[in-house]
C-alpha cells in the first residue's frame, strides 16, 4: 500500500506540475517527479507555500512555532483540552504537551494530502514500554480528532529500545518513523522490524566529519550523502519495504545528490532555494541501480547491532547528542507550558 501510494503521489505531482511553465522548470518541481517532498517545519505558512506531500515535526520545531503569535491559540486550546480531562500537576503539563503535538499535527494535516510525523518524548528513548504507551496515547488523541491513523507516523529515536518499541507498534497497525538514524545497522534493524519509514540524517553526519577533519566536502563525497545512498541501496537491493526519507540537510547540493530517494524532508529555506533554481535536476537514486550493486546481507540481531554502533563513533556520538538535544527542547517546551498555562 505504501509503495502504491508513493507511485500515485509521483504521478499526481507530475500531472499537476505540468500546468504551468514555472512549475515544470524549477528544481523543486523536478525533484517532486522523483521523490516525495516532505516539509521539515511546524510553520503552517511555509507548508502551504511549498505544497509538500507530507510534513514532519520535532520538539525543536514545535518549541519555535508555539512562541509565534500566530500559533499561541493552539497552546491555549491544548490547555483547555487537558483541563477538561481532569489532569493536575505534572500530569496536566504532560497532557497539555501531548494535546499540543496533536493539534499541530491536525492543523498540518488540513494543509497537506499525506502524513505527518509526531515525535514521542526523546526522554523515553531507552524505555520500550513507555515509548509504546506514549505512542498509543498519541494515536488515541488523533483518533479523538477524527484523524485516520494511516496519516500518522509516530517518530521514535533509533536506539535498540526504540526499534523494539516500533516493532510492537507496527504489529498493532501504528506506523513509525525512526529518527536520529546515522548508520546502516540501524536502518537494517528498522527494516527487519517492518518499520514504515526511516529518517537517516545527512547534515549531522557531515557536521561530525567536518569537525573531525577540518575539511570541506562536495555533495559527491559528502559522508552524509554516502550514508543515505548506502542505506537506500541496501533496502532496495533486498526488497525491504521500509521507506527511506533523507533528513537534516545543510545545502541543496546534498538534496540534489539524493534525488530519487523515497522521500526527502527539507526545511523552508532550502525548499525556497530549490524553487528559485531552474537548473536541470537528474535522478541519482533508483531501484534499478540498487539492484545492480553487489551487496552482502547483514542480520542485525541485538549483539550485532550493539557491536556495529559501538564500532561507529560518529553514529554513537550523533545518536546520543540528538537524544539530548530533543530531550532538552522538550523540557524547554514544558517550561513554556508551565509559564504560560499553569502559572
Amino acid at each position: 500500500m505504501v509503495v502504491n501510494r508513493r507511485v500515485f503521489t509521483q504521478i499526481t505531482n507530475m500531472s499537476s506540475e505540468s500546468t504551468t511553465t514555472e512549475k515544470t522548470t524549477n528544481q523543486l518541481a523536478q525533484l517532486k517527479q522523483y521523490t516525495t517532498v516532505v516539509a521539515d517545519t511546524g510553520d503552517f505558512g511555509s507548508i502551504k507555500a511549498y505544497e509538500p506531500q507530507d510534513a514532519t515535526t520535532n520538539p525543536t520545531l514545535i518549541y519555535k512555532a508555539v512562541q509565534m503569535e500566530a500559533y499561541s491559540h493552539l497552546l491555549e486550546k491544548a490547555a483547555e483540552m487537558a483541563e477538561r480531562e481532569g489532569s493536575h500537576g505534572t500530569n496536566l503539563v504532560e497532557s497539555v504537551l501531548d494535546h499540543l503535538l496533536v493539534l499541530f499535527g491536525r492543523e498540518i494535516l488540513s494543509i497537506i494530502p499525506g502524513r505527518v510525523s509526531t515525535e514521542v518524548d526523546a526522554r523515553f528513548s531507552f524505555d520500550v514500554e513507555r515509548t509504546v504507551e506514549k505512542a498509543r496515547h498519541i494515536i488515541k488523541l488523533y483518533d479523538n480528532q477524527g484523524i485516520d491513523r494511516e496519516r500518522i507516523l509516530i517518530k521514535i529515536a533509533s536506539t535498540w529500545e526504540g526499534l523494539e518499541a516500533a516493532r510492537q507498534l507496527e504489529e498493532e497497525g501504528i506506523h513509525c518513523n525512526l529518527t536520529l538514524l546515522f548508520s546502516l545497522v540501524q536502518a537494517i534493524r528498522a527494516a527487519e522490524n517492518n518499520c514504515t519509514l526511516i529518517s537517516p540524517f545527512v547534515g549531522r553526519i557531515l557536521d561530525w566529519y567536518k569537525a573531525q577533519t577540518g575539511g570541506d566536502y562536495t555533495p559527491q563525497d559528502d559522508p552524509g550523502v554516502q550514508s543515505v545512498t548506502q542505506i537506500y541501496h541496501y533496502l532496495k537491493h533486498f526488497d525491504l519495504k521500509t521507506q527511506v526519507m533523507g533528513a537534516s540537510f545543510r545545502n541543496i547540493g546534498e538534496i540534489q545528490a539524493l534525488a530519487g530517494c523515497d522521500l526527502l524532508t527539507i526545511s523552508p529555506d532550502l525548499l525556497e532555494e530549490l524553487k528559485s533554481s531552474h537548473e536541470p535536476l537528474e535522478q541519482q537514486l533508483s531501484v534499478a541501480r540498487a539492484k545492480a550493486e553487489p551487496i552482502q546481507r547483514l542480520e542485525a540481531d541485538e549483539k550485532t547491532f550493539r557491536w556495529h554502533m559501538n564500532a561507529d563513533p560518529m553514529a554513537t556520538d550523533k545518536l546520543a547528542e540528538g537524544i539530548r538535544k530533543f530531550a532538552a527542547d522538550t523540557e524547554d517546551l514544558i517550561d513554556l507550558i508551565e509559564r504560560e498555562i499553569i502559572d
